[in-house]
């Protein structure tokens, strides 16, 4: 059980169906709504260092509870949010999965959630990225699901003609290499699509929080310190122009965490 320490009353609730029981998007919201969930350390910190240079969620304070509300977040996305960085550990095998919904016992009940709200059983997958340098797993486009790529005007043409043969969708939507936030809501919006899940690291995190576009903020804190360099933050990039204010919408404690630590999930809107 959690215990929903705001808004008061405190009151106790089950920790499956606690986000997929809830309305993601605010009464009357109109158009796409992003949101992003990340799971972090007391100091701060959401990914460590790993065998293979990379970094990844750090093994002290990722969990199963936390994993549970994570893919229930996913279940009410039509497109989650990634990068192709996230493509190449998934095909170096060293991605934490190959993008939720899973399809293991426990997550059932969101598959048929999906189906009784008429969804398809997985989201589709848009992709960020000035390289286009990264594969299109086979098993996305197995399950059915579009696979969009973003990237900016001044892009590989070669490359985007590859990831196009592979069965990917490719825009080019940026004036320059990059894309921006609003950019790429723009395009999905134009998509028709309308929740999607930022999925993915710090610097697509910043390129969207850069233009405001992140509408509701999950985060889990797990109360455990574990130090580290580098320093991992949600957001990684330079001090934005504009700071991105939210208010607490909710906060549960939980008590169960894995060795008897304590975590808290929160939820916050942007004002």
């Amino acid at each position: 059980m959690l215990q929903r320490l705001y808004p008061l009353p405190a009151a106790s609730e089950a920790l499956q169906g606690c986000y997929l029981g809830k309305a993601l998007r605010p009464a009357g919201w109109q158009g796409l709504f992003c949101y992003a969930n990340y799971v972090t350390s007391l100091d701060g910190r959401i990914a460590a260092p790993a065998s293979d240079g990379g970094l990844r969620v750090p093994e002290t304070v990722a969990n199963r509870r936390d994993w549970r509300l994570f893919q229930e977040l996913a279940a009410h996305a039509d497109v989650l949010i990634t990068s192709g960085r996230y493509l190449r550990d998934l095909e170096e095998g060293s991605a934490q999965d190959v993008l939720p919904i899973g399809g293991e016992r426990e997550y059932a009940d969101l598959r048929l959630w999906r189906a009784q709200q008429g969804r398809p059983p997985q989201p589709d997958v848009a992709i960020m990225s000035a390289s286009l340098d990264f594969p299109v797993p086979r098993e996305l486009l197995d399950q059915g699901r579009r696979v969009q790529v973003f990237t900016g005007a001044r892009h590989d043409e070669a490359r985007a003609r590859r990831l196009r043969e592979q069965g990917a969708e490719v825009h080019a939507i940026g004036r320059g290499a990059a894309v921006s936030g609003s950019e790429l809501m723009r395009a999905l919006a134009d998509l028709a699509y309308h929740n999607a899940y930022c999925v993915t690291g710090p610097y697509v995190l910043h390129s969207l929080m850069a233009d405001g576009v992140v509408n509701s903020l999950f985060l889990t804190t797990v109360s455990r310190i574990i130090g580290g360099a580098p320093f991992s933050s949600i957001v990684e990039g330079p001090l934005l122009d504009k700071p991105v204010d939210y208010r607490l919408d909710w906060l549960y404690l939980d008590t169960q965490a894995p060795d008897g630590l304590v975590q808290l999930f929160a939820r916050y809107n942007q004002q």
